[in-house]
């Protein structure tokens, strides 16, 4: 199986991308939509939620209730991205299980995963 994703660019920084049925713009200077990184940043903490809830519950600390994350994308000189966290807040009190939700949730994740140093684009031009 294969995700497949369409993208165009007419002119500028701007491009739209074609995802299945659904179509989004992204800006790589931030002016029109959402920038590079943001877009990123975004899909990094969407792909978490599931993650921890399904986490959760297999580390016995059942439903989450609402979860809430602020994410913060710390960027170096050459304004790349140098680090990621994530300020996250559940309805449920997740007690002395949290380190256990965090290690399963970084499991499950699968941009969390796509994100490891070893895993390059394979580019054709």
């Amino acid at each position: 199986m294969a995700k497949e994703v369409h993208s165009t660019s007419t002119e500028g920084y701007s491009t739209t991308n074609q995802i299945r049925d659904f179509e989004t713009t992204i800006d790589a200077t931030g002016e029109d939509a959402p920038d590079t990184l943001e877009a990123l940043l975004a899909a990094y903490s969407s792909c978490y939620v599931p993650a921890l809830r399904v986490a959760a519950e297999q580390r016995d600390v059942g439903d989450l209730g609402e979860i809430s994350i602020d994410v913060t994308g710390e960027l170096n000189d050459d304004d790349k991205l140098e680090s990621v966290a994530f300020d996250v807040e559940t309805e449920a009190d997740v007690g002395d299980k949290a380190d256990d939700v965090i290690e399963r949730a970084n499991e499950l994740c699968k941009v969390h995963d796509a994100l490891k140093e070893s895993l390059g684009a394979e580019v054709n031009l």
